[in-house]
């Protein structure tokens, strides 16, 4: 990848890897619907998703895209789907128009937050979303499979955990994603010509992981950290938090409680089993 695009640029996410990507790919192009505190001295591209004549200018000339752009948490409808939903379809269409190569799609554990902290779960579990926001991450995966398939742009899935260098609670736990580790991801998506379209947990390799990681690891993916060395902290962390017998249930954590107004012992004795994806 000659120059690569990094959408969302101006982000908690985007800021913590720019600099690991720039030594990486020297041709990296920033992109945000507002100018970034911090270009690293690269390249930007000034971009609003829903404006699909922008988006088309931002991709163009690129070789690779890393999409973290959208909106980040749960909201209300409008703001998801002019974000996430009809922003990400103009980000893949104008990759195709561009004839990118590669995109790299910044979906999220939320896709398949409804999933009991019980279970362990591989890339290939139908996304069960815990909110607004993760049926928009679960569309932004279909579509990526759609490009990879009818177009031929190599596209991988990243059902993101939470980013950073430690656990914030005991949640995070089994889903922290130390940034290197992100960016290992990244280069995997971008570098693999052998990849159409996967989806891949973005995750490091945590001791309590919900994940089936494997077909990362058929790719290379070797995560060089684990949020169970912090342990102590998160377990700290965790007793200032009010427990929830929703959040605390699923995967997804908040995200499954907010709005929540199902009967949960019902669905629990009507589900009254686990997936068992082993097959």
């Amino acid at each position: 990848m000659k120059k690569v695009l990094l959408t969302g640029a101006g982000g908690d996410v985007g800021q913590r890897i720019i600099p690991l990507l720039k030594a990486v790919y020297p041709g990296l192009v920033l992109s945000d619907l507002q100018p970034v505190a911090n270009a690293h001295g690269l390249e930007f591209r000034l971009a609003e998703l829903g404006d699909k004549a922008a988006v088309a200018a931002a991709v163009s000339g690129v070789d690779g895209i890393i999409h973290l752009g959208g909106y980040s948490v749960e909201g209300p409808w409008e703001t998801i789907l002019n974000a996430n939903i009809v922003g990400c379809y103009n980000l893949f269409e104008a990759a195709r128009a561009a004839k990118v190569q590669r995109i790299i799609f910044a979906s999220s554990n939320h896709a398949a937050g409804f999933y009991s902290r019980e279970e362990t779960i591989p890339a290939e579990a139908p996304p069960l979303p815990d909110s607004r926001y993760g049926v928009s991450k679960a569309f932004g995966e279909a579509l990526g499979a759609l490009y990879a398939m009818k177009h031929g742009i190599g596209v991988t899935s990243l059902r993101i955990g939470n980013v950073g260098e430690q656990p914030l609670d005991v949640r995070r736990l089994s889903i922290m994603l130390h940034p290197e580790d992100l960016v290992q991801l990244i280069r995997i998506g971008l570098e693999h010509h052998d990849i159409v379209n996967e989806v891949f947990y973005g995750v490091s390799g945590n001791t309590r992981s919900w994940y089936d990681n494997s077909r990362a690891e058929a790719f290379g993916y070797r995560p060089k950290y684990d949020a169970e060395t912090q342990v102590a902290y998160a377990e700290a962390e965790q007793k200032k938090l009010q427990a929830d017998a929703v959040a605390d249930a699923y995967q997804g954590g908040g995200f499954c409680a907010i709005e929540y107004s199902a009967d949960m012992a019902a669905i629990a004795e009507k589900l009254d089993r686990t997936m068992d994806f082993s097959s």
